[in-house]
């Protein structure tokens, strides 16, 4: 993977493509959750590298793309378009956990026309009737309620509810390490935040696949996967012995489950 540099008003997001690139291949797009960065797609790459074109990134104000001005979901839209047409992508597959999957949405809304699959990792759904007032209230909390913890203590916390495996905890801890409080405190409250504000009733225009740690105890995850498969009649694969961050604990089985949506759903 040969990494890039998108420069923005705002700051520089990294981001990385397959290296070759060939223009005859889909390109899947893989976009991490709040606090991580690409590293928590390694297994992905290796496993459709060959097949694909890969596009990964540190969102804004994650990762390599720091420092980083506040951001909001509509500009995070632009960037993602600016990189698509950078590599003359006309539509590629969002593959997109937790914020990501929030970050994908937010792209459809605005330009439905460039995705041509949704793959959602534990994410949680665009729409206002999935989520409560009391939901709604408790979101806009996180960032105080986040500074009340010591930092260590957090990050150990976090990393503990989001993983499983060793594998995927000692991922999400290294992903962490970055962050003093301020700045993680400040990031997800702007996660968040930016949800609230950009949510929508959406529809969905191409195929959509739900993927679920069996073991996901992130806020109300599970249960907002389960509504949003019964509302829009969307599959949902169920990934035993995973938690938040099922790609990172169960590599296999989510590899397996994302080409079989791939190779059905094949223009």
């Amino acid at each position: 993977m040969l990494e890039q540099i998108l420069k923005t008003a705002k700051g520089d997001v990294h981001y990385w493509r397959s290296d070759p690139w060939t223009a005859e291949k889909d390109t899947l797009f893989l976009l991490h959750g709040l606090t991580a960065d690409h590293s928590m797609f390694d297994a992905q790459i290796e496993a459709f590298e060959d097949d694909y074109n890969i596009l990964t990134w540190d969102t804004p104000a994650h990762g390599s793309s720091r420092p980083f001005e506040a951001f909001d979901f509509g500009d995070t839209s632009e960037y993602l378009r600016s990189i698509l047409d950078r590599h003359s992508v006309d539509k590629a597959v969002f593959i997109g956990q937790s914020l990501g999957g929030f970050l994908t949405q937010s792209f459809i809304k605005r330009y439905p026309d460039r995705v041509s699959r949704f793959v959602a990792l534990d994410s949680t759904p665009y729409g206002f009737a999935y989520y409560s007032r009391s939901d709604i209230w408790i979101l806009r909390q996180v960032e105080w309620m986040a500074h009340l913890y010591p930092v260590k203590l957090m990050k150990k916390a976090m990393a503990r509810q989001v993983s499983v495996t060793g594998r995927s905890y000692e991922n999400m801890m290294q992903m962490l390490e970055p962050y003093n409080k301020n700045e993680l405190c400040h990031l997800m409250g702007l996660g968040y935040a930016g949800f609230l504000e950009d949510n929508c009733e959406l529809e969905i225009p191409c195929p959509v696949l739900l993927i679920l740690g069996e073991k996901d105890r992130t806020g109300k995850v599970a249960q907002y996967n389960r509504a949003w498969a019964k509302e829009t009649g969307y599959p949902i694969r169920i990934i035993k012995g995973a938690a938040h961050n099922v790609n990172v604990d169960k590599p296999e089985e989510v590899n397996a489950c994302i080409r079989e949506f791939l190779e059905e759903t094949c223009r």
